[in-house]
């Protein structure tokens, strides 16, 4: 690991516990093992790092891809859910955080946001190319139930470890059943989907 990818992840490791005040150039170049002349020297300043950081961080998280040609929608959409979630899931304390400094630092959640934005705009034609292919149907927008789908997934992330109690299930399992409901309602046409991706009883494996 080089000196610049050090920095990256001393300072997302820093502001991940201490928010942007936080996270001062003496206590994020501590942490990368190197003095703050280096950090300077490298990102110029304290901001300019950590939009770096953040938008890095997302670019490597989210690599989530769908097929060019839909075959198979339960299982390309479950493994997609399922990379996303396990993405979100280990960055959940940095995404609080962003989301918890929206208004002091606009810029961490924007950087933070730019690959869910772009994943967002995979799943919408992707969906456009699953209606395409007769795959799904109804009066629905590709936009609209990417949202509901990806939203889903976030809120399972979210409150899973703050509220259990709501999220009896394993991540798997409920995100089996998010697919799975999210198939009926766009009318996808996979008939074993309802038995692969069933809800399942509270504590109990798909």
């Amino acid at each position: 690991m080089d000196v610049r990818e050090q920095l990256l992840h001393a300072a997302l490791k820093v502001y991940a516990a201490s928010g942007s005040r936080g996270a001062t150039t003496k206590r994020i170049a501590q942490e990368a093992g190197v003095n703050e002349v280096t950090l300077f020297r490298h990102f110029g300043s304290k901001e300019a790092l950590l939009h770096e950081a953040l938008t890095w961080k997302a670019e490597q998280a989210l690599d989530c891809r769908l097929p060019e040609r839909p075959a198979d929608p339960e299982a390309e959409l479950l493994e997609f859910c399922l990379r996303y979630h396990a993405a979100l899931w280990a960055s959940r304390d940095l995404i609080r955080v962003c989301m918890g400094e929206l208004t002091e630092f606009p810029e961490a959640i924007q950087a933070a946001c730019r690959a869910p934005s772009a994943l967002a705009d995979t799943l919408e034609a992707y969906l456009e190319r699953l209606r395409a292919r007769g795959l799904a149907s109804g009066d629905w927008l590709p936009w609209q139930a990417g949202a509901m789908l990806m939203g889903a997934v976030f809120a399972d992330v979210m409150g899973r470890d703050c509220m259990p109690q709501r999220y009896p299930d394993s991540p798997e399992a409920a995100i089996r059943a998010y697919v799975g409901l999210f198939l009926k309602a766009i009318g996808a046409s996979v008939p074993a989907c309802a038995s692969r991706a069933a809800i399942t009883q509270p504590g109990q494996e798909p």
